[in-house]
């Protein structure tokens, strides 16, 4: 009897060993998908619908079998949109041996991380940095984006200024960050060679001071018609409120870092009015419809900031893994811009650059606490 317990007991701790290699086996041999990016602090409200994107779709592609047989995990690290963070989130991204990331979400950061993960030879793509350095250098092979260049943007915004209000005396102010004084620098450079107006002051911020008076001042100093702000909406919403409570109306016109409704309920009824580019508006596609609806099913709420742009990330990756029949750097890359996607934003596929093909912005204003497209 002895003898059969002790049998039976080696039996269970053989099975039981083999269960933990078996599962060891299993997820060393999952897809892994790092997700980087603001997820914290106060730019969180653009980090977090990237991960809620990435969650929904790798749950569709695992129930539907995976991709190439193998299922996929998700490794998600913060860089709160901070450079050193960012630096951190990429070492960590690599040492886990994620075959691609998603993100990051701010220029200043994913420039950051792009060299670490050049050097590891990853895919990365971003649903949101929009510096046209990025791409525009050619210093970043393995660099991909969903969206569209602040130069498109700040082409747009000019020309909605110029064409549209008509305007003629601009302040142009940034954040001095990657991304906000390159939306202002292309800003200045596209209303200066259409010579229809007049920049009567240009100059950048602090992020995150408590007052912004001094700036407003001189904002006001300057007699312009309009202030175009390249930044996120922490501060927008602070220059703004302060513009407001001096009794200002002077029109304020910014990117897709404000164009957010984390910055309408920040400024409150003293966001009315305020002008803003982003992604244009594809949520009459039926994908945008579907992702958007599992979204509110699943997290019970609207998505946020970036939410399509990180859906299409996610599906033109993983579609270029399934293309390619591989987590290679080099076939996953040309995967990438060899084959279309269909995604919430339309068929995507991407230049040698790294640029999403038929990506673009459109002008959005704040109506009745709302972002509404401008036709």
């Amino acid at each position: 009897m002895k003898r059969l317990f002790a049998r039976n007991c080696v039996i269970r701790i053989l099975l039981f060993i083999t269960l933990i290699l078996s599962t060891a086996a299993q997820a060393a041999d999952n897809i892994k998908i790092g997700i980087a990016g603001a997820h914290s602090g106060d730019l969180a409200s653009y980090g977090q619908p990237t991960i809620k994107a990435a969650q929904l779709v790798v749950k569709e592609m695992n129930a539907r079998g995976g991709i190439n047989g193998r299922q996929v995990e998700l490794l998600i690290e913060d860089d709160a949109c901070k450079p050193e963070m960012a630096t951190n989130v990429a070492t960590k991204m690599v040492s886990a041996k994620v075959d691609a990331v998603i993100g990051h979400i701010c220029s200043g950061a994913t420039k950051a991380a792009l060299r670490t993960y050049k050097d590891a030879g990853i895919i990365v793509v971003s649903p949101s940095a929009t510096s046209p350095e990025l791409t525009f250098s050619g210093q970043y092979p393995n660099f991909f984006r969903t969206i569209a260049p602040d130069s498109d943007q700040a082409k747009l915004v000019a020309d909605f200024t110029l064409q549209t209000l008509k305007l003629k005396k601009i302040a142009i102010i940034h954040d001095k960050g990657d991304y906000g004084k390159g939306f202002a620098e292309y800003a200045k450079k596209f209303i200066g060679e259409a010579k229809k107006a007049q920049v009567v002051l240009y100059e950048g911020v602090t992020p995150g001071a408590v007052d912004y008076s001094a700036i407003v001042q001189k904002i006001k100093y300057s007699a312009a018609d309009a202030v175009i702000y390249g930044g996120y909406h922490p501060e927008a919403a602070s220059i703004v409120q302060q513009m407001r409570k001096k009794g200002m109306k002077t029109l304020f016109i910014s990117d897709d870092g404000v164009k957010d409704q984390t910055f309408i309920k920040v400024a409150g009824s003293y966001a009315e009015g305020v002008y803003a580019s982003g992604p244009k508006d594809t949520t009459k596609n039926p994908l945008a419809i579907s992702a958007i609806s599992e979204h509110k099913k699943v997290y019970g709420s609207e998505p946020g900031a970036f939410f399509l742009n990180a859906y299409a990330a996610v599906q033109t990756v993983l579609n270029a893994m399934s293309k390619a029949k591989s987590t290679e750097y080099n076939a996953v890359a040309k995967a990438l811009r060899t084959y279309s996607t269909d995604t919430p934003l339309g068929k995507i596929k991407f230049n040698k650059e790294g640029d999403a093909i038929g990506a673009g912005f459109s002008i959005y204003q704040v109506n009745k606490g709302v972002y509404v497209e401008i036709k």
